[in-house]
């Protein structure tokens, strides 16, 4: 089995965030919050670092499902 991202599915994907990106955003809420909350109690710092280790959790969780 080949570990790459299979095209058909990486468009069908792309499709979904273009046709319903109000379902993207609603997705996506809980980290919005998240961040909006770090920001508000301990400061723009802490804010980038959560968002930095919320995109590097989110790729580690794909590259771990494609193997």
């Amino acid at each position: 089995m080949s570990k790459e991202i299979d095209p058909a599915r990486a468009r069908s994907a792309l499709e979904v965030v273009k046709q319903h990106p109000g379902m993207v955003l609603f997705l996506a809420s809980p980290g919005i919050v998240a961040l909006g909350a770090v920001w508000w109690l301990a400061g723009p710092g802490w804010a980038v670092l959560l968002l930095i280790a919320m995109v590097v959790g989110g790729g580690l969780a794909v590259k771990r499902k494609l193997s």
